[in-house]
């Protein structure tokens, strides 16, 4: 009994150590002077409303009356996104979640399969507990583990019947990782050979334009349809957009009410998407430009400060975002970039580490605006400060 007490009381413990530095990275990130990025989802509630406020004007008459149930400038806000991505119509989700749901089991219903393809690592498999097979009726196939996307040769010869191949551009756990553009439109022809429709998780499919070299239009027009995020690149308050046909968009609306996304008023979280769409989606190709800047400058810093192994994954980003391994225990990752924050103002490694694999820690580096500030040599000393410190908080600074 007094085993189990000690470790219970351990435990918490534990959990409290980690609640701490959980709260000392948030309070760091406020207060960093220099960050790669600072998403609008770190500032205050005050901030965010006197963003809004200021913003607003410049995308929708505010004069207008607010919405109700998806009038108004929610309506405003899904024209607008079948006009970027060159479909028919598009309709907002309050998640991604609920969209990808809806979309899919209205194909299973068009189809008469409700078995989709996808990635071992894609989003539904990994972060939604099961929602696919839990609350929609859909039977998951993998079609691949590997960090890629799926290839041609996969789809076709996969042994399973699937009615939908559902495709995340860009992968996010294999590193945001995208298929050159000929890979793309060869793993669609294969879907369309078998039968199967394409769907394209494309949260982040805003991101995807300077890989691809093609507009948005041309790259929402390899799928049957397409689910983007409003926060995820945007930096919006939140919300989603379903598009594609207008007889799917139509149905998925109908689906929306069922699953309870059919909100009272939602203008303030359209409001941000417009703005994001304004405002950020344009720059979103200078961000992936100058990832690439920063992901080598990472590579020669953590060479050039002798660290013995340390990966930026992909070498050349995709997008902005890529991910840095490190031969490390994530806590004293984490614990290390938030006192190299607290300490200079400068926080490179803003995003938590996670345990990668054993001995191995893995973080997300994303750039944005406060990361076009930077040039190499701004990176290779944050990196050189960070090695010290991490090699003092293991014992490996220590001489002797």
């Amino acid at each position: 009994m007094i085993r189990g007490m000690s470790d219970t009381a351990e435990q918490g413990e534990e959990l409290s150590a980690r609640e701490r530095l959980r709260e000392r990275r948030r309070t760091a990130l406020r207060e960093a002077r220099r960050t790669l990025s600072r998403g609008g989802f770190s500032g205050t509630i005050r901030e965010r409303l006197a963003a809004l406020a200021e913003a607003a004007p410049e995308v929708y008459d505010l004069d207008e009356p607010t919405d109700m149930y998806g009038d108004g400038v929610v309506a405003a806000l899904e024209e607008r996104v079948a006009g970027l991505l060159g479909t028919e119509a598009a309709a907002f989700f309050p998640t991604g979640t609920m969209a990808q749901q809806v979309a899919l089991r209205c194909w299973a219903g068009r189809t008469g399969s409700p078995t989709v393809a996808l990635h071992a690592l894609a989003h539904p498999e990994l972060w939604e507990r099961g929602a696919f097979s839990q609350v929609s009726g859909l039977r998951t196939l993998r079609v691949t583990g590997e960090p890629r996307l799926p290839t041609a040769a996969e789809i076709r010869d996969f042994d399973e019947p699937f009615g939908a191949l559902m495709l995340e551009l860009p992968l996010r756990d294999a590193g945001f990782v995208l298929p050159t553009w000929e890979e793309l439109t060869e793993v669609v022809e294969a879907a369309r050979e078998r039968d199967a429709v394409v769907h394209f998780d494309g949260a982040r499919l805003w991101e995807t334009t300077l890989h691809f070299g093609r507009p948005l239009n041309e790259i929402a027009a390899l799928a049957d349809s397409v689910y983007v995020s409003f926060y995820k690149s945007l930096d919006g308050f939140g919300g989603a957009a379903l598009a594609g046909p207008r007889t799917l968009v139509d149905e998925a609306k109908t689906w929306r009410h069922r699953y309870g996304g059919m909100v009272f008023q939602q203008f303030p979280t359209a409001l941000s998407a417009l703005i994001g769409l304004e405002r950020e989606l344009p720059r979103l190709p200078e961000y992936v430009r100058h990832a690439r800047v920063v992901a080598a400058a990472l590579r020669e810093g953590f060479a050039e400060a002798g660290l013995a192994w340390a990966r930026v994954h992909p070498e050349e980003p995709h997008t902005h975002e890529f991910q840095v391994w490190l031969p490390y225990d994530a806590e004293v990752l984490m614990e290390t970039a938030v006192r190299q924050a607290e300490e200079t103002g400068t926080f490179l490694f803003a995003v938590p580490w996670d345990r990668g694999g054993p001995g191995l820690a893995v973080t997300e580096v994303p750039v944005r605006a406060a990361g076009l500030e930077w040039t190499a040599e701004d990176v290779k000393a944050a990196v050189a400060d960070f090695v010290v410190r991490l090699k003092d908080a293991t014992g490996q600074g220590l001489s002797g």
